[in-house]
């Protein structure tokens, strides 16, 4: 993977450097958000180490420029914010995942490795269609009753295994660990908020909704929805 980090700390930068080039990884720097924002347009990276604190742009804003222009990179947030909130909102910005400061190296490689074979995962070509919703993993084009529209990463992943598994009901604990790739429960409703994030983008809200919530299981999209 060609991985570039975006981090205004350079003893973070360079321990993160070295560390990732030993594994392998070819490794770009730069050290604030401007900067980083710049090579991501710039295009030929796998995935984005962001911090979250950045100076010119924070690393929000960078994530959510990067979602609206539809970069095809995975994101990875770095924060020294450990607050349930703080990681709602890197996720709910387009973050893929989030690793709070400080953290082990193990762990960091752990992630990447996790982000990269969901990365493969999604290169399968069959499209998926359920009704009205279509879904092609190769452009990551979602439509629905016509309309296009545009998920995160994460959205998209959520969805698509949803639709692979149409008219079966899936638990939170199924979706956290083939999505997430959490082979436990956080304790928090990950699962539950990012089904609203979808339902509301599909503007598909409510009981009649495609995507159906099954009282204490989980969640199933439905080919019997209106």
């Amino acid at each position: 993977m060609n991985i570039l980090v975006v981090e205004d700390d350079r003893r973070i930068a360079s321990f993160l450097s070295r560390g990732l080039e030993a594994e392998g990884y070819q490794v770009t720097v730069a050290e604030d958000g401007r900067d980083g924002l710049e090579h991501i347009r710039n295009g030929g990276f796998d995935l984005v180490i962001l911090d979250r604190m950045l100076p010119y742009v924070n690393g929000l804003e960078v994530c959510r420029i990067v979602r609206e222009e539809k970069r095809p990179v995975l994101i990875l947030m770095l924060t020294a914010k450990d607050g349930i909130q703080d990681k709602v909102e890197g996720l709910k910005g387009g973050a893929d995942d989030y690793l709070t400061k400080p953290f082990s190296f193990d762990e960091l490689l752990a992630r990447l490795v996790a982000l990269k074979r969901r990365r493969v995962s999604q290169d399968d070509p069959t499209t998926l269609t359920v009704g009205e919703l279509v879904l092609d993993p190769s452009s990551r084009r979602v439509v629905y009753r016509g309309r296009p529209v545009t998920l995160t990463v994460r959205e998209f992943d959520l969805l698509k295994y949803l639709m692979a598994n149409a008219d079966r009901v899936v638990s939170r604990q199924r979706l956290l660990n083939s999505v997430w790739e959490y082979g436990y429960d956080p304790g928090t409703k990950i699962v539950d908020v990012y089904i609203r994030y979808v339902r509301k983008k599909l503007e598909d809200e409510g009981p009649d909704s495609i995507i159906q919530t099954v009282r204490g299981v989980g969640y199933m999209v439905s080919t019997q929805a209106p």
